[in-house]
């Protein structure tokens, strides 16, 4: 990787024009048809070492194809606001959606690059973060977004040969910046950082294309023929499936039958809604956020326990997101994409009423999507879950369960009741005749995604009262826990 003569491959001037008209032809075409069909979406990572024409070839590739389905996307330090949440949210709030191209210039890829240029990336940072971005990049190609990532390089010889000739013309000099003079400097170092990051992140499902870059002809011919097999290439197979395992049903070991008395309930909700107000009230929780995730069965109480916690906190400083089945823009992205760009930042309270695990509850039970897609978001979901958290998020998760019969009761409650009957819908009764479904799907996601920093707490809500008083506590107790006194 990276080894190169000392003088890069160049073209002979007519033969690169006539490859030229017949790409820019072929790519124009191809944009349309990826348009036409939004099977896939296409992420062009250009990266280098500075000097090597990144920017020209991002500007060549939006002067041969239509810039309108084009984004893009340059990403620099941090701002202020992508600093409060998760590193990747930037990113994923970028996402293109399907049937158009991104051109990333700058990526997940620089603090590992910049870190190792200055030789401060130890060997066991670099293979634990290298394994964070294959899964990563692994989860876009599985949802049909291509990551085609290119290095441009350029020979020792051929850095410091550009640099002397611009800055011998006046005309060009202002285009030599102090980047490009500390490559010309550093150029080992820059290199060798460089391969030990590439190396460490080559993927099968998304390699690194290196690109010798010295002759600007050579280098967006050999872009835009991978482009070109990036539009036109058979989408990657969905992966076979491991045989099934039993999982315990552990809705059948809850105690249904605890009760709490109206004159306890009347003391108790106050009691822990005040704790939670004070919690986050606490300066220390400026550099934290919270994430509450509301699972379990219609007529469950999800709806009143979420008012109950709305009443305790400052309007400016929750959002109650309602999930239902994603719109048309939803659909063209990563199933994860709009949740994403629902997370709170630091010192905010994010408060989900249904959540991402529609995809092996909803979404597996009605067949909504493939065994493959559903089988594979157990390992997404604790991925995702898990940046939060290492972000600062206290993130609770909770699932409520009630007894069939309980359940049929509310629902002639809720028909009778002229302020209740919209939540009756043709679907509920539908899923009470699907609950064993449910039931094991639910029982397979409990076990699989509870982990010890985003644990399940799996409640019975017989009783409606102790349900909520239940879940304020548990969600006071641990903002108590985790913030300490600060």
């Amino acid at each position: 990787m990276l080894e190169y003569a000392e003088t890069d491959p160049a073209l002979p001037g007519n033969h690169f024009h006539r490859v030229e008209d017949q790409l820019r032809t072929e790519l124009l075409l191809r944009q349309y048809e990826l348009l036409r069909h939004a099977d896939r979406t296409i992420l062009l990572l250009i990266a280098g070492i500075d000097g090597v024409g990144k920017g020209s070839t991002i500007n060549q590739l939006n002067e041969w194809l239509d810039p309108r389905h084009i984004h893009t996307l340059a990403f620099d330090r941090p701002t202020p606001e992508e600093r409060r949440r998760p590193p990747m949210w930037r990113y994923w709030n970028a996402l293109p959606p399907k049937g158009h191209i991104g051109l990333i210039f700058g990526s997940w890829y620089s603090p590992l690059l910049l870190d190792a240029y200055q030789d401060r990336l130890s060997a066991s940072r670099l293979a634990r973060e290298a394994q964070t971005i294959r899964r990563f990049e692994d989860m876009l190609i599985a949802e049909n977004v291509l990551v085609v990532k290119f290095w441009y390089h350029m020979s020792r010889h051929a850095q410091q040969a550009r640099c002397q000739q611009m800055l011998a013309d006046p005309d060009t000099a202002w285009r030599v910046s102090e980047a490009d003079l500390r490559v010309v400097r550093h150029y080992d170092d820059i290199r060798h950082g460089a391969v030990r990051v590439l190396q460490a992140t080559q993927n099968a499902n998304a390699p690194w294309h290196v690109i010798p870059s010295a002759d600007p002809h050579h280098r967006i011919v050999a872009t835009a023929r991978l482009l070109r097999d990036a539009l036109v290439n058979p989408l990657p197979p969905k992966p076979s499936l491991p045989a099934p395992q039993p999982h315990p049903d552990q809705l059948s070991a809850l105690d249904y039958r605890q009760t709490i008395t109206k004159a306890d309930y009347e003391a108790q909700l106050p009691h822990w809604q005040g704790r939670l107000s004070r919690a986050v009230r606490r300066p220390s929780f400026a550099k934290r956020s919270l994430v509450l995730v509301f699972e379990g069965d219609d007529a469950a109480g999800k709806g009143g326990t979420i008012r109950r916690i709305a009443h305790a906190l400052d309007v400016r400083q929750y959002h109650i997101m309602p999930v239902s089945a994603p719109n048309d823009v939803e659909r063209s992205h990563p199933y994860l994409w709009r949740f994403w760009r629902n997370v709170p930042p630091r010192g905010r309270i994010g408060i989900f009423d249904r959540s991402w695990y529609g995809r092996v509850l909803i979404e597996r039970v009605e067949q909504l999507t493939s065994p493959s897609d559903w089988e594979r978001a157990y390992t997404e979901i604790k991925d995702f879950e898990h940046e939060w958290v290492a972000h600062g998020a206290i993130l609770l998760k909770f699932w409520l369960a009630i007894t069939q019969r309980e359940q049929l009761k509310r629902f002639h409650a809720r028909e009778k009741s002229p302020f209740k009957s919209f939540k009756l819908t043709p679907d509920d009764w539908r899923n009470r005749e699907l609950n064993p479904q449910y039931r094991a799907a639910a029982s397979e996601m409990l076990e699989r995604t509870h982990t010890e920093s985003a644990p399940w707490h799996v409640i019975a809500t017989d009783d409606k009262r102790l349900a909520r008083v239940t879940v304020l506590r548990t969600i006071a107790e641990a903002l108590e826990g985790r913030l300490g006194e600060g």
